[in-house]
């Protein structure tokens, strides 16, 4: 499975590690919550094993990181002492008792054991976050693909936005239209998050999108299709100048920049802007693929865990990007985004402009619980082709410029404006 980097996520509330105290539980703990404990710490035992296989596969050195139990200074009969106490005391005092969801309170702990790691970016998905995550990673999904907003003063859910030759497109939908229904389903009062889930679905089914057009009613049908995200938009600027916006690294992302790159190169392009702001991150494999179609022969970046061991990926030269180039960040512009703004400013290969980055150079590793769940786990930190370490500085930009909005004329973008324009001063050398 691929590494993926991803900015800083919120983590979850620590989960409940259940136990059960028979004299203070009573009969009903015994038979409702004792099963509930025995199967909770079956549930980590087997997670606890299938991750080490993993471990081991991978051969990644030292073993795993529990002693006896977590420090070793708790065995595991404290560990179901205290769970079963605690769900007793639950079962006995807690005031919405009928309203527990066991299959929470599992997962919590399995979250919870994450969180109280303190990092920022180990994060344990549950099935439904799981396959999110996977879906964002490839940028592939069955749907329609049409893009949606809600506004923050009236939550009116309106299309912002219709790929091309997509389901949404042949259904005759367009950017602008505010969607009421989803099927038989009204969308006031829901959340962006829910409707979406409802407009996505098995690739060959449809769904019928009822909207508000210029005051009118308009139903449309769709049938749902593979869907990939456009992480990539491209245009010509004024003096030859290409421009690409890459807005995170999925799998499906070097193919579009390839795709761009080599349009722009067939319109006689004279320089190039990459513009990488707000973007997040993604791949490790699509991120160091598409520095390969630009960068000279040497180190594209190297990372190194916590045994010392080092890796690198390295770059042949063969697509050595020669032209003048200017790469714009900000200070979202994060992790896979470093990486390329790093080995881009370590080679000269261009100059970068906009705010320091975000400052995550730390390698995370997505590992597959066997069971629709999955763990993202911090593995290694990251270093530019000159073996400088971003975490916690991020990278600095050749040519700062803040961006400042002009309420005058809100389109203007002062930070793209000073990229061309050092792009333009280069062609002119």
């Amino acid at each position: 499975m691929d590494q993926k980097f991803e900015p800083e996520q919120e983590l979850k509330e620590p989960g409940m590690e259940e136990k059960a105290d028979e004299a203070v539980a009573g009969g009903s703990a015994r038979s409702r919550r004792g099963k509930f404990v025995r199967g909770v710490l079956t549930g980590i035992g087997a997670s606890l094993l299938v991750l080490c296989c993993i471990w081991a596969a991978w051969n990644l050195a030292g073993g795993w990181p529990f002693g006896s139990y977590a420090s070793g200074k708790v065995s595991e009969r404290d560990v179901e002492q205290k769970l079963n106490l605690i769900n007793a005391l639950v079962d006995r005092y807690y005031l919405y008792d009928d309203e527990i969801d066991e299959d929470q309170l599992i997962e919590g702990i399995y979250s919870g054991y994450t969180g109280a790691l303190g990092d920022p970016y180990t994060t344990y998905y549950d099935e439904e976050d799981t396959e999110a995550l996977m879906e964002s990673t490839s940028g592939e999904f069955s749907g329609i693909g049409a893009t949606m907003s809600q506004s923050i003063q009236d939550g009116k859910i309106t299309v912002t936005s219709v790929y091309a030759d997509s389901p949404a497109e042949e259904a005759g939908l367009r950017e602008g239209d505010i969607l009421y229904q989803v099927d038989g389903r009204e969308v006031a009062g829901e959340s962006l998050e829910t409707v979406v889930s409802w407009v996505k679905g098995k690739k060959g089914t449809e769904v019928t999108l009822y909207v508000i057009r210029d005051g009118d009613k308009l139903e449309f049908t769709a049938v749902r299709d593979t869907i990939q995200v456009q992480t990539v938009e491209y245009e010509m600027k004024e003096g030859e100048i290409g421009y690409i916006r890459v807005s995170e690294f999925d799998t499906v992302t070097y193919e579009q920049f390839q795709t761009a790159l080599e349009a722009l190169e067939n319109q006689n392009m004279k320089g190039l802007v990459i513009d990488l702001r707000n973007n997040p991150g993604g791949n490790l494999n699509t991120v160091t693929d598409m520095l390969k179609l630009l960068l000279p022969k040497g180190t594209i970046v190297s990372t190194k865990d916590k045994n010392g061991n080092t890796e690198e990926i390295t770059c042949d030269g063969e697509h050595e990007f020669k032209k003048p180039l200017a790469v714009l960040v900000n200070q979202n512009s994060a992790s896979a985004s470093e990486i390329f703004t790093g080995a881009v400013q370590d080679y000269g290969t261009g100059i970068i402009v906009g705010t320091t980055t975000y400052g995550k150079g730390v390698v995370q590793q997505l590992m597959d619980l066997g069971d629709g769940t999955c763990l993202k786990l911090t593995i290694a930190e990251y270093y530019t082709p000159s073996g400088r370490s971003i975490n916690g500085t991020g990278v600095e930009p050749d040519v700062e410029v803040k961006y400042v909005y002009d309420a005058d004329n809100p389109e203007a973008d002062n930070q793209l404006e000073k990229a061309l324009d050092v792009v333009k001063e280069q062609i002119g050398k």
